[in-house]
């Protein structure tokens, strides 16, 4: 059996919302596995989380850029939120983001490139405003999106200036119907995205290992009702779909009608502009996502629970 250490307790913790005592629990039934961990929990009614959402700890800026049928967007990194009001930084990230729109989102690649403007990489750039600013700062991730016909739309949500912010999203639209209107759908589902936050556009496109894992803490919870398998079964089909409604994109409900889902209103939007509308990829990105922050006194919070 794994050791369960304070560190581990407090990751289920932070990735759970649960209570110190029931993560200490829930890893000593799952003997140490964080995942297995988690859907113990969930089983128990104790964590309502279906995905790793762990504290935004790290600070920033998204930058998107997007042009007719191309569009970008990267995450840069900085050690205080007051960075993120420098102009400074916030040319930086922008430039980093038409780099990625031009030579496309490996990160080598973005590094090796010249900056807008200068004689300089983004790599050498990036580690010259390091020493100006005075704070750590990192390139950390970049997406690019193309279409061979239609558009790529963008949105930030809470914009600090034009194109920059805390949430970024590109989506990506297939279509030979008109640019405008295809770019105000796209607005409108990068908006859907901003506020969503699906795991995939279709269920076929879903990870497979999501659905398993929510298979089993959904059977696991049925059975549990004492009902019979057949009832368990039917049980399980319909709450698996409306798993696929809350993280599917094209089957959650659409927050700009609040009726349709969004397979309708895309649908509905190709009748309007005469030509099949194909959404065929997203991007989201949301500063510092994923990565914690260490806090002492929660840290010792947590010690002292697993002692005790």
């Amino acid at each position: 059996m794994s050791a369960i250490t304070a560190s581990l307790v407090k990751e289920l913790r932070e990735k759970s919302g649960a209570g110190m005592m029931d993560c200490k629990k829930a890893l000593t039934e799952a003997n140490g596995d964080l995942d297995a961990a988690i859907d113990w929990l969930r089983t128990k009614g104790l964590a309502t989380a279906s995905k790793k959402s762990g504290r935004v700890a790290a600070e920033g800026l998204v930058a998107v850029v997007a042009n007719g049928n191309t569009g970008a967007i990267v995450e840069v990194n900085a050690e205080t939120d007051f960075v993120g009001r420098n102009e400074d930084f916030q040319k930086l990230v922008s430039g980093i983001a038409t780099v990625v729109a031009e030579v496309g989102d490996d990160l080598d690649a973005v590094k090796a490139a010249t900056f807008p403007g200068s004689s300089d990489n983004v790599e050498a750039t990036l580690t010259n405003a390091i020493a100006t600013i005075g704070e750590n700062m990192s390139l950390r991730r970049a997406k690019k999106l193309e279409v061979s016909n239609g558009v790529v739309a963008s949105y930030v949500h809470n914009a600090v200036t034009d194109g920059l912010g805390k949430i970024g999203i590109l989506v990506a639209l297939e279509s030979e119907g008109d640019a405008d209107k295809l770019n105000a759908l796209g607005k409108q589902l990068a908006m859907h995205i901003a506020a969503t936050n699906p795991e995939s556009i279709s269920v076929d496109d879903l990870d497979p290992e999501l659905v398993e894992r929510e298979r089993a803490v959904l059977t696991e919870q049925a059975r549990e009702s004492g009902k019979p398998e057949e009832i368990i079964e039917k049980m399980i089909g319909g709450r698996i779909n409306k798993y696929y409604q809350e993280v599917v994109l094209l089957k959650q409900t659409f927050v700009i009608d609040g009726e349709n889902t969004v397979e309708k209103a895309i649908e509905l939007a190709a009748k309007e502009i005469g030509s099949p509308i194909k959404l065929t990829a997203m991007a989201r990105f949301a500063v510092g996502e994923g990565i914690e922050k260490e806090e002492d006194d929660f840290a010792a919070e947590v010690a002292a629970a697993v002692r005790g």
